[in-house]
């Protein structure tokens, strides 16, 4: 997989609405934006998952939350103090502190809570990763860096989710034919010793 190409992920999020505990009134949404060790598919043949550390050198960038990548809509922003994000064991956690007097926010915050909106992504480019081909014949990329971290993004329906199906796919096509390759030479080889 390229690794200068921005890329981004979906999932099921783990994220919940939640009020402040004290009087100030203030609205977040927080909870796992990644978790780590979770295999989902992203082609035919393809696997991928995320390992722990993957966001170490990410997450203190400046990173944003948007509202279905919609670069207009900036529910919040870690150099602003509006977005907090950390790595634990589990994966990629975030608060978001919503502005309540941003009516886009306030309409994302509804969506979530009454359960309208239940996934998210995340825009990245890949640092480092590895590439594994099973016996079964398939195939599982393993981020083990990401850098930069561009955004988070509570959404409806994902962004460019056929894109990153689209690209994963070309590697797992040129895998298959370079295993081939191989085999061919391989085969070729064997055949020219027995002569």
């Amino acid at each position: 997989m390229s690794k200068d190409k921005r890329q981004t992920r979906n999932m099921t999020m783990e994220i919940q609405e939640r009020k402040d505990d004290d009087d100030s009134g203030d609205l977040f949404l927080e909870g796992y934006f990644a978790v780590f060790g979770s295999v989902y598919q992203v082609c035919p043949g393809g696997t991928e998952s995320i390992r722990q550390g993957a966001f170490s050198d990410s997450i203190s960038g400046d990173v944003r939350a948007l509202y279905n990548h919609n670069q207009d809509i900036v529910l919040g922003r870690t150099s602003a103090g509006t977005l907090e994000l950390k790595e634990d064991s589990r994966g990629l956690w975030g608060r978001i502190k919503i502005n309540c007097d941003d009516t886009e926010a306030m309409n994302a915050y509804s969506r979530i809570q009454r359960g309208d909106i239940t996934q998210c992504s995340f825009g990245f480019d890949v640092e480092e990763e590895a590439t594994e081909s099973r016996d079964d014949g398939s195939i599982h990329w393993t981020i083990l860096k990401v850098n930069p971290l561009y955004e988070i993004s509570p959404c409806v329906f994902p962004a460019y989710q056929e894109t990153n199906i689209s690209a994963r796919s070309r590697d797992y096509n040129q895998i298959k034919t370079r295993q081939h390759q191989v085999w061919q030479n391989e085969t070729k080889e064997r055949l020219y010793k027995w002569h």
